[in-house]
């Protein structure tokens, strides 16, 4: 006798962006639909105060905005980054001159925080993808490892909180002037 396996029916983009939206949130990829976990203290705390200090930097120079769980969809996926960091020239307006609600590019700087039951191949497929459609850097943070991984222009480096010598973090172009380490970042969960 012989078994057949039925191949899984594949959903297209255009049907995956008319369902619901979920919390927490879905992102589409290769034809499949995964739901991001729920964020967790670490994460969040580190999402929401980094986000904070981009926009103290980045958003009254009219550098850049921080956007935390920013849907964008480009190039035949739909993702949902921990923070999506836009150039202000590439931030999208509606026909009132206020943020859209669509963002069909990739963040300029996506930033994925790592939640303990999330696999890190898959978050680094996300920020690879990101790259090679546009984004300038992506960054990797591991608060189980208090480590952080950049990659950008094809050159990935990792940067530990607990090393004695703290070199400054890889920016998105125009905020060389912010100084930060990967133990800056990681004192915020120290309450």
């Amino acid at each position: 006798m012989v078994t057949t396996l039925k191949k899984p029916e594949t959903l297209s983009l255009e049907a995956f962006l008319a369902l619901p939206e979920t919390q927490p949130a879905s992102e589409y990829t290769h034809g499949s639909i995964t739901q991001k976990p729920i964020p967790k203290g670490k994460h969040s705390r580190l999402q929401s105060r980094f986000s904070r200090e981009i926009d103290l930097i980045a958003e009254e120079p009219q550098i850049a905005l921080a956007l935390t769980e920013l849907r964008c969809t480009f190039a035949g996926r739909s993702i949902v980054a921990d923070i999506a960091v836009i150039r202000w020239q590439n931030l999208p307006l509606d026909a009132h001159g206020e943020i859209s609600n669509q963002f069909n590019h990739p963040p300029d700087w996506i930033i994925e925080i790592l939640s303990p039951d999330q696999s890190s191949v898959l978050v680094i497929e996300k920020i690879l993808f990101c790259l090679k459609e546009g984004s300038e850097i992506g960054w990797l943070i591991d608060p189980a490892t208090k480590s952080i991984i950049i990659f950008q222009n094809g050159t990935t480096q990792i940067y530990f909180a607990k090393t004695k010598t703290q070199q400054p973090l890889t920016l998105l172009a125009g905020l060389e002037t912010w100084q930060i380490t990967a133990s800056d970042i990681f004192a915020w969960l120290k309450i």
